[in-house]
């Protein structure tokens, strides 16, 4: 089995053993697709302008593996040409919310009336901006701009009461990918 994808004008792919680097006009990225399960069974490589995944194993699960580091690079290919982006939405029934950045952290505060604040981790990479009752979310990661977006909505999870009637939290309203 064999994925090929093609690789743009502007974005340099270069692969050293199992380690795939990716940069283009917006940032550089790197993963490491080492794995025990897959050693020497995986065939990584590019000729520029093509880069190509592949293996003669015939087993489901080596097969689905061709498939999965594919769509990780036309990932981090499409993360390097432009950002991912993500828009939340603060909701609040009861007691008004409010957010703000605070270094690496969201920070909820007057949560369903909470005296502590409650804090979301932002990765690195990740840009948070918060204009109103909205949060923005962006960065050339898509699995690190999702996992932000996670760590909000969780950080705003009720938890002992009835979801019909405590509807507050920030939830994503909508996704660039």
């Amino acid at each position: 089995m064999e994925k090929n994808i093609q690789i743009p004008e502007g974005v340099k792919v270069s692969v050293a053993g199992s380690k795939v680097s990716v940069s283009g006009k917006n940032g550089n990225q790197e993963k490491d697709f080492a794995s025990p399960l897959f050693a020497g069974v995986l065939k990584i490589e590019t000729d520029g302008k093509v880069f190509k995944v592949s293996t003669d194993e015939t087993k489901r699960k080596i097969k689905s593996e061709v498939g999965t580091v594919a769509s990780l690079v036309q990932n981090m290919i499409e993360g390097c040409q432009k950002n991912y982006t993500a828009k939340m939405k603060v909701i609040f029934m009861h007691f008004p919310i409010t957010v703000k950045v605070s270094g690496a952290q969201l920070q909820i505060t007057n949560f369903l009336g909470e005296k502590k604040p409650r804090a979301a981790e932002i990765l690195a990479g990740c840009k948070v901006e918060v204009k109103g009752d909205e949060v923005f979310v962006s960065g050339n990661k898509k699995e690190d701009v999702g996992q932000t977006c996670a760590n909000i909505e969780r950080a705003s999870w009720i938890k002992a009461r009835d979801r019909r009637v405590y509807q507050d939290g920030i939830f994503i309203i909508e996704k660039s990918w």
